[in-house]
């Protein structure tokens, strides 16, 4: 029995929204998550799918950079900035 299949979290459209409350550039993502810019690059622009792990490396950055990834309903996904009183992270 493998592991139940989690859902994604990031989209391109909410890795750039991220990138935007916390005002980083594609080369700041990379250089806080291991990810390169390039593929950052092209997985905002959606060129490919993020593989598992680096939606990980760039969930924990953006985590770590003060993001809160909050739960709307099943299929929608919201990001706002942790420091906000309004802000209750997922979980």
């Amino acid at each position: 029995m493998g592991q139940a299949a989690q859902p994604k979290i990031l989209t391109p459209a909410i890795c750039r929204a991220a990138r935007g409350l916390l005002d980083w550039t594609q080369t700041d993502l990379a250089d806080r998550s291991g990810v390169s810019r390039s593929t950052i690059r092209d997985y905002e622009g959606s060129r490919h799918d993020a593989h598992r792990a680096t939606e990980a490396q760039l969930r924990l950055a953006f985590e770590r950079g003060g993001i809160a990834f909050i739960n709307v309903d099943e299929d929608n996904i919201a990001v706002c900035a942790k420091r906000g009183a309004d802000c209750v992270p997922e979980g």
